[in-house]
């Protein structure tokens, strides 16, 4: 792709440097003809002005070399609507996939192997478009592979991290943590990638946070293992959405649903070890031996692993447009979304300072939405060509 932009933009120069002035052309053909021409209403002289070209053009040159433009992010360029359309996409896929797994979860005492079954059907999903002919994989190297490998034990130990964590602390504790993702999102662009965020981008993150936190007020019932595993997660956590982001986006910029084809394997051999590792794998045969895996347990488990592989592909392709930052937090806001439709499908309880907390997380989530328009404006006007 640089090569071929690289290419339009020096034919471009070329198409300007024959369009600049009719009368340079001319002189360039009186000059074959070991003649001149000079422009008898404004005693234009073609040599002179063709000498006065060439500095400007060396000048140019100089400046471009000084300075080289800068590379505007993908989600910068990407139609407001489009933003829109994903984002709303994701979460809706987002809830229904929680509070659907919440229902499972009342009976179906097993995350690891749930997770087996999504990543499952991931992979049977993306399996199936590629013999349609909608995912053409490319051809990676021995590296580009073992990326892919590391990347696919990155989600695994994200996963495995989270549910132990979850295990020593308690739930609202555990929200309140996770709810710092966006920050340390921000860092770990700036600390690692180089990306410079604005002191407004920082200050949305704020409202999000603490609103996010208030929202989950409530009992926090903590170890120090606990609380150490659980800030590891949160890190992880943000770690694997920068990194979805940078293989559609960096070097390699494999298609969503490639990397998902790639990935969804790996994670759901690595899902089932777990499973069988923490004991879910007896517990699962005994849940059969019982009886308790009826008709109506096959389809609920089927429709939840579909809704998670819709989400997958919306989770990253949203990534790649919206970009790790907004898609850390669109997370945040989504639990605001989730204690809502709580309070009204589960009939869930809060108190003044939960239901400030949604207030502020919402307004902070408008400011940030703001923030993010006016840097996308500012970026655009600065990019080359605008």
């Amino acid at each position: 792709m640089d090569s071929v932009t690289k290419r339009d933009s020096s034919e471009e120069r070329v198409v300007e440097l024959k369009t600049l002035s009719p009368r340079v052309s001319e002189s360039l053909d009186a000059k074959n003809g070991d003649s001149k021409y000079t422009d008898d209403n404004a005693g234009y002289d073609p040599e002179e002005a063709l000498l006065s070209q060439d500095s400007d053009i060396e000048a140019q040159k100089g400046q471009v070399a000084e300075k080289p433009a800068a590379t505007v992010p993908l989600e910068y360029g990407v139609p407001l609507r489009t933003k829109v359309f994903y984002l709303t996409t994701y979460l809706l896929l987002n809830l229904a996939l929680t509070i659907h797994s919440k229902m499972l979860f009342a009976q179906f005492k097993f995350p690891f192997l749930l997770t087996a079954f999504h990543t499952g059907a991931t992979s049977v999903g993306c399996y199936t478009l590629m013999l349609g002919g909608y995912i053409k994989p490319s051809k990676l190297s021995l590296r580009d592979n073992m990326i892919i490998v590391a990347f696919s034990v990155l989600c695994t130990i994200n996963i495995a991290i989270s549910n132990v964590s979850l295990a020593l602390v308690s739930v609202a504790f555990h929200q309140i943590i996770r709810s710092i993702a966006p920050v340390f999102t921000v860092v770990v662009y700036q600390l690692f990638l180089g990306r410079s965020y604005s002191r407004a981008t920082w200050i949305s993150c704020i409202p999000i946070t603490v609103g996010v936190s208030m929202v989950a007020y409530g009992e926090l019932d903590f170890t120090a293992i606990g609380f150490a595993l659980t800030l590891l997660g949160v890190v992880l956590a943000v770690i694997k959405t920068v990194v979805t982001n940078r293989l559609m986006t960096g070097s390699l910029a494999l298609p969503a649903l490639e990397i998902l084809l790639r990935v969804s394997p790996l994670a759901a051999f690595q899902s089932l070890v777990y499973a069988v590792v923490t004991g879910e794998g007896a517990g699962f045969k005994k849940f059969v031996d019982d009886g308790q895996l009826t008709t109506g347990w096959v389809i609920a488990l089927v429709t939840n692993s579909s809704i998670a592989f819709l989400l997958n592909i919306s989770s990253f392709q949203t990534n790649k447009v919206t970009g790790a930052l907004t898609i850390s937090v669109c997370g945040n806001l989504k639990q605001i979304l989730t204690v809502l439709l709580g309070i009204i499908i589960f009939n869930v309880k809060i108190g003044v300072i939960n239901g400030l907390g949604m207030v502020i997380a919402i307004l902070g989530g408008a400011y940030y939405s703001k923030v993010e328009l006016n840097n996308k404006q500012a970026k655009k006007a600065s990019s080359p060509g605008s």
